[in-house]
């Protein structure tokens, strides 16, 4: 999607993304954070995206906005989630798998970004600072998650902060990352079109005249 449309649907979701935000805020107590959503739950709230649950995250930076369309499936089981600055056109994508980084393996893995790039790696406040190619990538960890906070224009210090704000969504926030996500899928439908045997074509009779 071109990002003037991204700034469309971001700007028609924000009144509602801040409200639910905010009553995520009050959730979790004066001066306290939102009380984060259960396995359980995030799996019923996910749909049909194949995701694992305890790789389901969120964050927040000043100025940007999630945009729900971009929320989905990384890789097999991990995530993605993309937030946009309408004033500025740059963007945050946060993408999340199971993995552990280390001063040794930080240097040996690509960044998606710039795959034959020699990566340079060093920790700032607490997360991983890779840079390949021009490309920066802040890494947070969490348990056996790594959440990778990459940008489109943003500058470094929007994705370290986006790093720094990395945390399992509440349940309002839940609502929030999964309001545009698919159905879950149903059962294959039935095409009573279809010749019995054989892979062909749909049968589709003419009338008269062809």
């Amino acid at each position: 999607m071109l990002p003037s449309a991204v700034a469309r649907v971001c700007a028609a979701t924000a009144l509602a993304v801040a409200v639910a935000l905010a009553a995520a805020a009050c959730a979790g107590g004066a001066g306290g954070a939102p009380t984060p959503a259960e396995p359980t739950r995030i799996a019923e709230r996910m749909g049909g995206l194949v995701i694992a649950p305890d790789l389901v995250f969120t964050t927040a930076v000043d100025g940007y906005e999630l945009a729900p369309q971009s929320v989905g499936s990384s890789g097999e089981i991990g995530m993605s989630a993309t937030w946009f600055n309408a004033g500025t056109g740059t963007m945050v994508t946060l993408r999340t798998e199971r993995g552990e980084l280390t001063a040794q393996t930080c240097e040996q893995t690509p960044l998606w970004e710039a795959p034959d790039a020699v990566v340079v790696c060093a920790k700032e406040q607490g997360v991983w600072h890779r840079t390949a190619g021009g490309i920066h990538e802040y890494v947070a960890a969490s348990g056996t998650a790594l959440i990778r906070l990459v940008g489109r224009g943003a500058p470094p210090a929007d994705l370290l902060a986006a790093a720094m704000a990395v945390r399992v969504p509440s349940d309002v926030e839940l609502d929030v990352l999964f309001s545009d996500a698919p159905a879950r899928v149903s059962a294959p439908v039935d095409r009573g079109d279809l010749p019995e045997h054989g892979d062909g074509a749909p049968i589709n009779p003419t009338g008269p005249g062809g």
